[in-house]
């Protein structure tokens, strides 16, 4: 799993040479917009939001914590435009660095989007950091993590875009 995930990290790098992580208010410009389907909004309910909040100090400071904890801990501190260590797991770590992708002209084109990196989330996106291993202090799960109950709690389309 976790070659498929280098693997599409690498392929997506190859199309975003050069893009730089904007951040969730970057996004938040289009995408807290109730026609739009509020994505921003709905984020903010998430535990993805609230990731970093979740460490302890040590954590914090941890980067085999912050690269599941936080957009910001898991690249290269040169792509990183506006993006903050604090907004947790946000927009780009699954969608992909936006700085190439953000304007309304290109985001409606789902084409258009991709080639400009814009990462389409799959299960091996998730399985990253969902590995159904726990590090050191991580609390035991109520019940074990499965993509498609879990896809159905994040998941944020926009009703505007066409498929």
């Amino acid at each position: 799993m976790l070659v498929i995930g280098f693997a599409l990290t690498i392929s997506v790098s190859s199309y975003a040479q050069g893009a730089k992580y904007i951040g969730a208010n970057g996004c938040k410009m289009c995408h807290n917009k109730p026609e739009k389907g509020a994505q921003h909004a709905q984020w903010l309910k998430t535990s993805h939001s609230k990731a970093y909040s979740k460490l302890d100090d040590a954590g914090k400071k941890n980067p085999d914590c912050l690269k599941c904890h936080s957009t910001a801990g898991s690249v290269n501190k040169s792509l990183i435009a506006t993006l903050k260590v604090d907004e947790g797991v946000s927009c780009e770590s699954c969608h992909g660095p936006g700085s190439m992708y953000k304007t309304a002209a290109i985001m409606k084109n789902r084409e258009q989007s991709i080639a400009k990196g814009m990462i389409i989330p799959t299960e091996a996106t998730c399985k990253a950091c969902h590995t159904g291993k726990k590090p050191e202090g991580h609390p035991a799960d109520k019940k074990p993590w499965n993509y498609a109950e879990f896809n159905k709690v994040i998941n944020h389309p926009d009703p505007t875009l066409k498929k």
